[in-house]
């Protein structure tokens, strides 16, 4: 006599589905708010001051910056939004990223009334996002960095 014995399911295995799937979705999220946050830094920020674009040139102009300034910032931006791709460094990127938007709000309420001072604001909340749930990746770092030491 053979015995067949069928899978039963049970309360757990039946809520581990659907919680597989948000853990999937939400890494799905995740990394797509990533790539958009390192193509807006690397390419709508960085890029017009990189090129001296005259909308960049004017605003650190009238700012009385210069282009060194203008140069350097790019330099930070761009710098970020690759870091934002790199594991090692995903969870620093967008702290410094974070700095560099309160910076830019400080800039904007101090030379330009307030004009466009959401923008960075706005941009801190998905950084802060990306920070938080990237955060153990700075634990990483730090042991890359104490065994190079």
């Amino acid at each position: 006599m053979s015995e067949t014995t069928a899978p039963v399911a049970t309360a757990a295995s039946a809520t581990a589905a659907p919680a597989v799937g948000r853990a999937r979705a939400a890494r799905i999220a995740l990394r797509t708010l990533t790539v958009l946050l390192a193509l807006f830094y690397g390419v709508a920020s960085a890029l017009p001051k990189l090129i001296a674009h005259p909308s960049a040139f004017e605003s650190f102009d009238t700012m009385g910056w210069g282009s060194a300034a203008m140069y350097i910032i790019g330099v930070l931006e761009l710098a970020g939004g690759i870091a934002l791709l790199v594991p090692v460094l995903s969870g620093v990127a967008p702290i410094a990223l974070s700095a560099l938007m309160a910076g830019a709000f400080v800039v904007q309420m101090s030379y330009f009334d307030g004009e466009n001072a959401a923008t960075p604001l706005i941009l801190i909340v998905p950084l802060a996002l990306l920070a938080w749930t990237r955060r153990r990746s700075n634990a990483d770092l730090v042991r890359l960095v104490k065994r190079r030491a």
